[in-house]
């Protein structure tokens, strides 16, 4: 079998390989802090969300910690049963549910973050504040060019 694809580098040189790579360096140490918090990484997002955006309906909540649906509601339903969230009912639309952090949840953020902030400012030191800014910026601006891309191309698909 060939060692590479025609036109392709050998994943671990991929773009979704360095990615994926360069993901997984950055959890490695974050994730014996979510297991002392007793808190999934998917929950973590979850949590982090509310905290940074307030409030929101399962739509928005799924979209701004990159999970798909069915996976927030199951997570919903942990982190309800556990006090860390809060669900209401839309006033404006009755089916629709709008979820908050509770103050548990906020405690619980609050001492994880401060572990985890000392992770990043290890990560910053060891990279450089200047080139992980700007590796960030780089990040985002990619993402947004593949998503303009994607766009692009469901518009011609459609036309």
């Amino acid at each position: 079998m060939s060692d590479q694809i025609r036109g392709l580098p050998p994943y671990r040189h991929s773009i979704a390989g360095l990615l994926l790579a360069a993901r997984e360096a950055t959890m490695a140490p974050i994730r014996p802090k979510l297991r002392a918090a007793d808190v999934t990484e998917q929950q973590w997002r979850v949590l982090r969300v509310l905290t940074d955006e307030g409030p929101l309906d399962i739509a928005a909540l799924a979209a701004n910690a990159m999970l798909h649906g069915p996976s927030v509601t199951r997570i919903l339903k942990e982190l309800g049963e556990r006090g860390l969230i809060e669900r209401e009912v839309d006033q404006q639309d009755k089916r629709r549910s709008i979820i908050a952090i509770t103050d548990a949840g906020c405690a619980l953020v609050n001492r994880t973050a401060e572990q985890t902030r000392v992770l990043v400012e290890g990560y910053r030191q060891a990279f450089g504040r200047e080139r992980l800014a700007r590796l960030m910026e780089e990040l985002a601006a990619f993402r947004a060019a593949l998503v303009a891309l994607e766009k692009d191309e469901a518009a011609r698909d459609d036309g």
